[in-house]
């Protein structure tokens, strides 16, 4: 090498550390180093990345700065993560600036494949219009009904039956791999009418299921890797995007096939009227002509939102419940109050028949514990936002253009800022008013879990409604155990999974300690005493 060369190679080395000396001055976060910016921070926490990013957030007061890639030209645009849990950041991002905060084309091009232009992946206009469109539908009470007949269903038909089967012949059941076939069976039925069975006795495969799955997980290792990567591998038909392009396949002719044949039932409907009472039938319905592809789009964004997210949040419910004994013990003295009242002495009508709205909406307590979950373990634990154009957030953290934006959802329920020195403690009481009676709900950009702003989450009230249900009708008929030696650990995904799910005993449940207690001392303890 001569010497030319030599100087120009130091100075080009110079240059760069004084431009990495200066980008490491802007930024608050976690360690960052020469050329792989936070990146082997991020490898080193993988397995505990929520909580690594909690403990970041805690350390620089709720917002901090890291860069994902040090190198020149990338650094301040798309290497640039603002990571913040602080409730004014968070209302300005999805409400005051809403516009400045799209999903973005990463999001987009993602899960384009699956999703397409569908609500849960698209911005502008096209969410909008959908947005709008689906909104009309959520406020019917027809809809709330429909849910509650799925639910309903599934609870006596199957889920009972399952659960009972597990507690004769003293077998352990995977409760996280029970509810999300639950769910999703509940979730198929509402979106477009059809029921996989996938918690049928057995617990059958269903291929809509199973490629429905395939897809997701092929969708989300994208994340993983850089967009040209995963577009060339896409391209060269290589790994998991083979899974990816079959999986479609499977989806789109089954769909298809729905929605042709609903296209016949709904014409001999307005002879012989027989209902259908589903998203995709009401989409069907309206003057606007929709192509299938929109419809299968329809259907698949609603089946993503609706199924991982209440069969999650009520694997965290039951796992803290059992954890919880005195308020598991609260929970099931409100569920005895309420069907004393409704349902009379008599045990053996309890478990007839599931809960119905009335007596679900009278449970005050039961939704304050299922909140206190979601505020400790949110099924979408981040999410991440496209920043349009420069801004400046209220905390005084500059954002530049083309840069992203991660609000922490996990994070925001952990801060002792926001929800005081008890804020790791399964605490329901916190979700009631003074006198325990009536449910409060805290201010939506400091409990982010159902989202805010205008992307607020449609189904937030049918989710309430299937968890309550659920919940009730477990907690009423068995106690359950966690299996002895099983490891209860987060898997590091997009949602919020249990990595080993939930192996639990399922025994039967005795209520007479419960009405002995309630004879001595009759008001319901909700007020925390």
């Amino acid at each position: 090498m001569d010497t030319s060369t030599a100087l120009l190679l130091l100075t080009a080395i110079a240059a760069y550390l004084l431009w990495f000396t200066f980008i490491l001055r802007s930024l608050n976060g976690p360690r960052v180093w020469v050329l792989l910016g936070s990146l082997p921070g991020l490898i080193e926490n993988c397995e505990r990345m929520h909580e690594w990013i909690c403990d970041n957030l805690r350390a620089c007061g709720g917002t901090y700065q890291t860069c994902i890639c040090a190198i020149p030209f990338l650094a301040k645009k798309q290497g640039l993560v603002t990571v913040t849990c602080d409730p004014r950041n968070v209302e300005h991002i999805l409400k005051t600036r809403f516009d400045n905060y799209p999903k973005g084309p990463t999001w987009h091009a993602v899960f384009h494949d699956l999703l397409g232009d569908g609500i849960f992946n698209s911005d502008g206009g096209t969410w909008l219009f959908q947005r709008k469109t689906a909104a009309l539908e959520f406020t019917t009470r027809t809809l709330r009904q429909a849910m509650a007949r799925w639910v309903t269903r599934a609870i006596k038909n199957r889920l009972c039956l399952i659960l009972e089967t597990a507690e004769k012949e003293s077998k352990p059941i995977d409760l996280q791999d029970l509810l999300l076939r639950l769910t999703f069976d509940n979730i198929c039925g509402l979106a477009f009418g059809k029921d996989p069975q996938t918690c049928a006795p057995g617990l059958p495969d269903n291929g809509f299921a199973s490629a429905f799955d395939r897809a997701t997980e092929a969708s989300l290792h994208r994340f993983i890797l850089p967009e040209v990567l995963w577009k060339l591998k896409k391209w060269l038909r290589l790994g998991m995007e083979v899974s990816l392009s079959r999986s479609l396949v499977h989806i789109e002719e089954y769909l298809s096939n729905v929605i042709d044949k609903r296209k016949l039932e709904l014409l001999s409907q307005q002879k012989d009227g027989n209902p259908h009472d589903d998203l995709l039938s009401r989409f069907m319905r309206k003057e606007e002509s929709y192509s299938d592809k929109f419809l299968q789009h329809v259907a698949l964004n609603f089946i993503l939102a609706g199924r991982d997210t209440s069969s999650v949040a009520l694997s965290w419910f039951f796992w803290l419940v059992i954890q919880n004994p005195r308020i598991e013990e609260k929970i099931l003295r409100e569920i005895c109050t309420v069907l004393i009242e409704t349902r009379g002495d008599d045990k053996e009508k309890w478990v007839d028949e599931p809960l119905v709205f009335e007596e679900l909406d009278r449970l005050v307590y039961l939704k304050a514990a299922l909140s206190e979950t979601l505020r400790l373990y949110p099924p979408v634990p981040e999410d991440s936002k496209h920043v349009v154009a420069d801004d400046v957030l209220p905390d005084g953290t500059f954002v530049p253009a083309g840069s992203s934006v991660t609000y922490s959802i996990y994070s925001a329920g952990r801060m002792r800022s926001t929800w005081g020195e008890d804020c790791l403690e399964f605490r329901p009481e916190r979700w009631l008013s003074s006198d325990g009676t009536k449910f409060t709900m805290h201010d939506s950009f400091k409990f982010v879990a159902f989202n805010a702003g205008p992307r607020m989450c449609l189904g937030k009230d049918l989710a309430y409604l299937q968890m309550k249900s659920i919940a009730a009708a477990v907690l009423l008929r068995h106690r359950l155990v966690v299996v002895s030696g099983h490891q209860v650990e987060q898997k590091m995904s997009l949602t919020l999974f249990m990595k080993n799910g939930l192996k639990v005993h399922v025994h039967p449940r005795d209520l007479r300690g419960i009405l002995a207690t309630m004879k001595e001392s009759p008001a319901l303890e909700c007020n925390g005493s």
